[in-house]
């Protein structure tokens, strides 16, 4: 599939050109704009299960949308939040997404979820994160910018759990305090992730409970 991403990384575009008879499947509500002669049907990969558990479990949405070019055309797929979009092609190698991170893929890529453990509980990112497979072109986006991190074997890097949008199957993953209970509570970065390599990991350069944190105090309330 060929594609080009436009207006990165604040507000990032994805413009998938697809053959005739080839598909690309989206999150509900990620499509932008479509040439004339594609068509878009909506279901739940997976069936009713699979869907509830990416729903429920993975912060995906319950159905899917599939596009399908009976001629050469175009697809325009954007996230809800502004921010970056990374392309990765997928040759058999096993993505672990954050919740709420995957916009869009080719056929032959599978996307499930899996158990986090108490880590993915004490990070505050959900109990699931999203486990993509197989081959073919995955989209995922961010909030903000992308930075993507290469690590070597046996080396750790530590990063904000909130700021995780991507690592591959193989690198160490645990989260943990920055330091003592009071640095904790009250230094503002909370608990982070220990990352191990060797791998490539991708962070977002903004956090989305940062900015509701920031924004929820301006809000009106209403009175009585």
């Amino acid at each position: 599939m060929q594609h080009e991403i436009l207006y990165r990384p604040s507000y990032s575009l994805v413009v998938a050109k697809l053959g005739t008879g080839e598909t690309l499947t989206a999150e509900t509500g990620a499509m932008v704009s479509m040439s004339d002669g594609v068509r878009v049907e909506t279901n739940m990969r997976g069936g009713l299960m699979g869907g509830l558990k990416r729903m429920v479990l993975g912060g995906e949405s319950l159905f899917l949308n599939t596009f399908t070019a009976d001629r050469p055309g175009e697809v325009t797929l954007g996230p809800a939040l502004p921010g970056d979009i990374m392309h990765l092609p997928m040759n058999g190698q096993t993505m672990f997404l954050q919740s709420g991170a995957f916009l869009g893929s080719s056929a032959g890529v599978v996307v499930d979820t899996k158990w986090a453990g108490g880590r993915g509980f004490f990070s505050g990112e959900g109990l699931f994160l999203l486990k993509v497979t197989g081959q073919g072109d995955l989209f995922f986006s961010s909030y903000g910018a992308i930075h993507a991190v290469d690590l070597a074997a046996g080396q750790k890097y530590t990063v904000d759990t909130s700021h995780m949008v991507a690592f591959p199957e193989g690198m160490g993953y645990e989260v943990r305090r920055i330091g003592g209970w009071k640095t904790t509570l009250l230094g503002g970065e909370g608990l982070v992730v220990q990352l191990t390599g060797p791998g490539r990991a991708y962070l977002q350069t903004r956090s989305q409970q940062d900015f509701l944190s920031w924004l929820v105090p301006l809000l009106p309330t209403q009175r009585q």
